[in-house]
């Protein structure tokens, strides 16, 4: 698989193209025409393997494909197009290949004892589990880790949700990744909830378990 990424707002910013040598997992390097660099809060070039917004430069001109603004919101527009910058919103990494490795949405990282997990990469190891049909992984409010990693599972027809499984699947978890990347919460459910062109909505995940806090 030749593995990609790219945004409503854009097409393919970067990818495995032919000629590369893929990484599973990686999403590859910037496509042709894209000047794209991870980046730390003040703006300057993350080194690799640290975790940054990715951006893409603009001072050469608009790379072919990349949107002009959000229809009718120029407040959102202005958001996200700051210094000569378009600002994606989404984290990642560099290898020392120069290979970047997604880690999901700023607002969907988890926070948790001091460390910031990826739900993209826990989601990847949770879908590997033969009882696993699709999952997503969100954190939640905790008083010693800040977050504590949720995750939300829909299962394979052959399995039904019991306290057993749910101990299993955490066990399992426990022998694929570190500790503080252990979910420590598993809700088993019929169906996430998706936007309309079948993106997970992590977001009203987090709104649902706080509307259950605030009961």
């Amino acid at each position: 698989m030749f593995e990609a990424y790219g945004q409503t707002e854009a097409t393919v910013m970067a990818g495995n193209f032919p000629g590369m040598e893929p990484k599973p997992g990686s999403m590859g390097k910037p496509a042709p025409g894209y000047d794209i660099t991870i980046v730390r809060p003040d703006g300057t070039k993350c080194d690799p393997k640290e975790p940054g917004v990715i951006v893409v430069n603009l001072e050469n001109g608009r790379p072919f494909g990349l949107f002009t603004g959000y229809y009718h919101d120029e407040e959102k527009t202005k958001s996200v197009f700051e210094n000569n910058k378009y600002l994606t919103g989404d984290t990642a990494y560099y290898d020392e290949d120069g290979y970047i490795w997604f880690i999901g949405r700023n607002d969907d990282v988890i926070k948790s004892s001091g460390y910031r997990v990826s739900p993209f990469e826990i989601e990847s190891i949770l879908q590997q589990h033969p009882a696993v049909l699709e999952c997503a992984v969100t954190g939640v409010p905790d008083p010693r880790r800040g977050q504590a990693i949720k995750a939300t599972i829909v299962l394979t027809k052959l399995y039904e949700a019991s306290e057993q499984l749910r101990i299993s699947i955490l066990d399992w978890m426990k022998e694929k990744t570190a500790s503080y990347k252990h979910p420590r919460i598993i809700e088993f459910v019929s169906a996430l909830p998706k936007t309309i062109s079948g993106k997970i909505r992590r977001v009203e995940i987090r709104e649902n378990d706080q509307k259950k806090d605030e009961k």
